[in-house]
C-alpha cells in the first residue's frame, strides 16, 4: 500500500520529443477536483505559483466544448500584465477538458482528465507542444510550477 505522501506526489514526465505529462492523485472527490478546475473564483486560488511573483488580475473561463478563456498575470519585473488565452476544444465535466494555448505559435493543447479512484481524483494533465523546443522551453518555464501549484490544489481541497 502506498502512503499518502506518496500517492499524493506530483510527478513530471517528459514523453515523447514534444509532450509533457503531469499526474497526481488528490484526496477529494472528482466533481470537487473538477470544480477546482472549472470555477474561475476557486482556478484564481490555486493556479499561480505563490513562489512565482505573480498575482492572476483577470481570470474569464467560458468552460464548455467551443468557449474560451483568457488569464492576465502581472508581475513586478514586467511593464505590461500577461495574457494567456485560448480555446476549450472538449469540456465533459468530472472527465476531462481539453484546450489550446494560442499566446504565441508555441502553445500547447492541453487535455486534462480526472479519474474518481476510490473517492480519490487521479488528475493527469498531457500538453502537446508543436516542437521539441517549444516542450524544453515550457518545463523550464510555467511547468515547474506545476509541482507547486498542485500542491496549492490540494491545499484548497483540504480546506
Amino acid at each position: 500500500m502506498t502512503n499518502a505522501t506518496e500517492s499524493n506526489r506530483t510527478v513530471v514526465e517528459r514523453k515523447a520529443d514534444r509532450e509533457l505529462v503531469v499526474t497526481r492523485t488528490f484526496d477529494a472527490p472528482v466533481h470537487i477536483v473538477f470544480e477546482a478546475w472549472s470555477t474561475p473564483e476557486l482556478f484564481k486560488q490555486w493556479w499561480v505559483p505563490k513562489s512565482a511573483g505573480m498575482s492572476l488580475i483577470s481570470c474569464d473561463m467560458d468552460i464548455r466544448t467551443g468557449g474560451t478563456y483568457r488569464l492576465v498575470f502581472r508581475h513586478p519585473a514586467f511593464d505590461q500584465p500577461m495574457a494567456f488565452f485560448g480555446t476549450y476544444k472538449e469540456v465533459a465535466p468530472n472527465t476531462r477538458m481539453v484546450w489550446t494555448n494560442e499566446e504565441s505559435e508555441q502553445g500547447a493543447v492541453t487535455t486534462v482528465t480526472f479519474e474518481e479512484r476510490a473517492g480519490k481524483t487521479l488528475v493527469t494533465l498531457h500538453e502537446l507542444y508543436p516542437t521539441k523546443e517549444a516542450r524544453d522551453e515550457a518545463i523550464v518555464g510555467s511547468a515547474e510550477g506545476l509541482p507547486e501549484q498542485f500542491a496549492q490544489l490540494d491545499e484548497l481541497l483540504a480546506g
